[in-house]
């Protein structure tokens, strides 16, 4: 970068990494966060070392977690052979939002893409059959993003599935075609979720 001493350029290099932050943006961060030192800058550098010290993911749905299983993972309540497959946490996350599923979820992990040499073995689907067999799940809801790779994904994910039992259904009206589930609002996911139909 070259505008300052090199401990600030190097900040301002690692958070132009960051998914919607450029040069720009960083480095206009950076210079609130040294500007307001005591407030921001020393609270979020321990934050930072505490989430890089203890977060983890859950080994049974890939969520993030500090304890041996995450929240829902752990929640008895949850356990009611629904199992809702995202391709990423933030999706997860989003799903969560509305407060609409009470099931568990699966966590691939990305989707399949010939484009970027992700193969079926590059994500969690071996892990999600065997959830299935070992868990007594009753349905698996695919709420994969309606993308090209994330219908290959579906697709691929009802063909490992086929032989179980299994009911498989995909999320219905709201979600748009080349939709992203993290930018959707809340009530559209809770529509898409109760409206989700056999795929």
């Amino acid at each position: 970068m070259g505008d300052g001493p090199r401990e600030i350029d190097a900040l301002i290099d690692m958070m132009a990494r960051l998914p919607g932050l450029g040069p720009r943006s960083a480095r206009r961060a950076v210079l609130h966060l040294v500007k307001k030192r005591a407030v921001l800058l020393l609270p979020l550098a321990e934050a930072l070392q505490r989430v890089g010290e203890t977060v983890r993911e859950c080994p049974r749905c890939s969520n993030i977690t500090t304890a041996d299983l995450c929240e829902i993972c752990a929640d008895e309540t949850r356990a009611n052979g629904e199992l809702c497959v995202v391709e990423d946490v933030a999706d997860l996350w989003a799903m969560e939002r509305g407060h609409a599923f009470k099931g568990r979820y699966h966590v691939l992990g990305g989707t399949l893409s010939a484009l970027e040499s992700i193969g079926p073995e590059d994500l969690r689907i071996p892990d999600l059959v065997a959830r299935v067999r070992a868990e007594g799940i009753s349905e698996v809801i695919l709420a994969l993003n309606a993308t090209v790779d994330g219908q290959t994904t579906a697709h691929y994910i009802a063909d490992e599935l086929a032989g179980t039992g299994v009911r498989l259904t995909s999320l219905a009206q709201g979600v748009p075609i080349g939709g992203e589930l993290d930018y959707l609002d809340d009530g559209t996911i809770s529509a898409a979720l109760k409206a989700r139909k056999g795929f």
